[in-house]
């Protein structure tokens, strides 16, 4: 008769073959783990007057103003990996994951950090994914969603701006130039705009599910609410900038900055 022999404390010992099962399995979930991430990751020297050009499938999209002058893309790509092709064309900076990856059945999510000169112009979009915007003083600044993704764009001194989503939040925060144009459109989400209580702006905002539009400090006598609630026409000073707020299902409320 065989007993199974017990160490000097009274256990029996763990045998080899579960620790090396252990170890490949252990080393085996790291390698798939690391193995279904890829970084991408390239630099590019850029002038004051440089446009970024950026269409993703999904995935997250951070764009952020420095005082370099330069346009550094990081990317991180979830498997199945994406094939990403830049372009640096004459003053403008390309990237379409879209066309890059024309035909393919299923591609993983990619998620861009940005980072760009102070005075680009920045032109984002993408389909699922939430896009930022910050730190930047162009002449454009532009984000799309073309289905589900919250939009943040904060310390933004531009002459043009557009926000548009499907479903998700928008938030914009920065100055209005004047003889600039904003818009911002939604169909469900909560729509939220800080401004200067210096500024000057004409006003179309309309809600006609919900009639949730909150003037704030920016009400008026020159603010009108027309369709019982439904829509804002009006001014605020001498109206030089226009803003036009447009959410189906949603709310739209103006804050002080």
């Amino acid at each position: 008769m065989i007993f199974g022999s017990k160490n000097h404390f009274g256990r029996s010992p763990v045998p080899r073959t579960t620790i090396l099962l252990s170890v490949v399995f252990f080393l085996a979930f790291f390698t798939s783990q690391a193995s279904a991430q890829k970084k991408f990751s390239r630099v590019y020297s850029a002038g004051q007057n440089v446009r970024l050009q950026l269409m993703n499938r999904s995935g997250t999209v951070v764009v952020e103003g420095w005082n370099r002058s330069e346009i550094s893309i990081t990317a991180i790509m979830e498997s199945p990996v994406a094939a990403i092709v830049p372009q640096s064309l004459s003053g403008m900076i390309v990237i379409n994951v879209v066309k890059d990856n024309q035909g393919k059945y299923e591609v993983g999510n990619v998620n861009f950090i940005v980072r760009v000169p102070y005075s680009t112009m920045v032109d984002i979009e993408t389909r699922i994914g939430n896009l930022s915007v910050s730190n930047i003083s162009s002449g454009l600044v532009r984000a799309h969603i073309s289905s589900e993704g919250d939009i943040t764009l904060q310390n933004i001194s531009s002459s043009l701006v557009s926000a548009e989503n499907v479903t998700g939040d928008i938030f914009f925060d920065g100055d209005l130039a004047g003889g600039g144009n904003y818009r911002f459109s939604s169909m469900k989400g909560n729509i939220n705009l800080r401004i200067p209580f210096s500024s000057s702006f004409r006003l179309v905002a309309t809600a006609p599910s919900t009639r949730n539009i909150s003037l704030g400090p920016f009400g008026s006598d020159s603010m009108n609410f027309l369709g019982d609630g439904r829509r804002v026409v009006g001014q605020f000073g001498n109206g030089s900038a226009n803003i036009t707020v447009t959410n189906q299902r949603g709310s739209i409320a103006f804050l002080r900055r």
